[in-house]
């Protein structure tokens, strides 16, 4: 206890005490770098065999556009089966994935539509267990930890995004090693994510409506519409993640036509924004609940604020610095919203609730087709500056119209 009879918060690393959460924090890991491999390897085969940025955007698209459809009934399933099983289908589904492309590089049968079917799996993969993964997190590790989970898994997420990446791009320069390699070595590390499933418990079914999967999804919009709180959550997200969160995709072109840094400026603002976001995770790993509101109004400003501060930076080196800044608040804002969702509702509306925020990370791929238009009309610099201010106005209109009676965090 603090002086005043205040309660200490939790440890940073507090849920690590929990041996199962461990388990799932290790397998995350293996989970998060098979999916940073393959992306790699996939997008690599991609511009192999098509040479062109239309191929490129071509497995991206079926990776979105699976990813849109299959979202909500990732929710369901969450809901209605068991939470290890559910992880174990779709860990072995991506470990089967990257294997099966090897076979067909080291074979030399691969084709550009396989790699389009792979991707439509994968994207499929990724909306059954994301949801699965965080609503399992709030069962393992009970209310009170949920927040210092989030956050710990998130760091899983960004330490994948710097390790992944610089791993598959030089393995597959590797003459004895190549492309193939690397999609088995994605192959191994899904193998060693499913390993680490079987130790965790079953998971107990939160929903057993009887209802079609379609009607358990209207009952979980109907359910959102009954909670101005999590509707407000929801919106906040969508509106961020849509203006903000596609800045991303234009990196490249940052490097390229603003720093004159190329594919390896690339890499290294990439690789500060992944570096910036777990370090954020971790340093608000024992956020204590009660701050968790007033944190991510200020996490959501100052990623718009970076955003803009970004654009404008003159020189590589201090443009890399602020990308760092980027990723942390971005990374915060949505380990915030991953937490607040989670100790706001009802165990058995929590795969659903999840499916629905994901929804606006595979929106805002395609919300990037609309703001590439505008940024080679008026420019790139321009075009992150007006996207910094509009989050900031996102954030700034949440605070005005949040709601003002906020029910206290739901039992677990």
């Amino acid at each position: 206890m603090r002086a005043g009879g205040t309660p200490r918060p939790p440890g940073r690393f507090a849920a690590l005490g929990n041996r199962h959460f461990r388990l799932l924090f290790v397998g995350g890991l293996f989970t998060f770098l098979t999916m940073q491999v393959a992306g790699i390897a996939r997008a690599w085969l991609a511009f192999e065999l098509t040479g062109s940025n239309t191929g490129l955007g071509g497995v991206m698209l079926a990776f979105g556009f699976c990813s849109i459809i299959a979202i909500p009934y990732g929710g369901v399933i969450s809901d209605r089966f068991p939470k290890r099983t559910v992880l174990l289908v779709a860990g072995v589904l991506q470990t089967a994935t990257p294997i099966c492309l090897g076979v067909v590089v080291a074979t030399g049968t691969e084709t550009y539509w396989i790699l389009i079917a792979a991707s439509v799996v994968q994207g499929g993969v990724i909306s059954i267990l994301a949801p699965a993964r965080l609503s399992f997190i709030s069962e393992i590790v009970g209310r009170e930890a949920i927040t210092n989970a989030v956050f710990l898994s998130m760091s899983t997420v960004q330490l994948a995004r710097v390790a992944g990446p610089a791993a598959a791009g030089a393995l597959i320069g590797v003459a004895f090693f190549g492309l193939a390699g690397v999609f088995f070595a994605a192959g191994v590390l899904g193998i060693l994510s499913v390993a680490l499933l079987i130790g965790l418990p079953r998971g107990t079914p939160a929903s057993h409506s009887g209802r079609s999967a379609l009607g358990d999804i209207a009952d979980g919009l109907r359910f959102v519409r009954s909670r101005p709180d999590l509707v407000h959550l929801l919106l906040v997200s969508f509106g961020v993640v849509l203006i903000g969160f596609p800045h991303m995709a234009f990196l490249p072109v940052v490097a390229e036509q603003v720093h004159s840094s190329g594919s390896t400026g690339f890499g290294f603002l990439n690789a500060a924004a992944a570096v910036g976001a777990a370090v954020g995770s971790i340093s608000l790993a024992n956020l204590e609940r009660r701050r968790l509101r007033p944190f991510q109004t200020r996490s959501g400003l100052a990623f718009g604020a970076s955003l803009a501060v970004f654009a404008v930076m003159p020189g590589f080196y201090a443009a890399l610095a602020v990308m760092a800044v980027v990723g942390a608040t971005s990374s915060v804002f949505q380990a915030l919203n991953n937490s607040m969702l989670l100790t706001s509702t009802p165990v058995e509306y929590h795969g659903r609730v999840q499916s629905l925020l994901m929804l606006s990370f595979s929106g805002f791929a395609i919300a990037a087709l609309p703001i590439g238009i505008v940024a080679d009309a008026i420019g790139i610099r321009t075009t992150l500056v007006v996207l910094g201010v509009l989050v900031i106005a996102v954030m700034t209109v949440a605070r005005i119209v949040e709601p003002r009676s906020m029910p206290e965090e739901t039992t677990l």
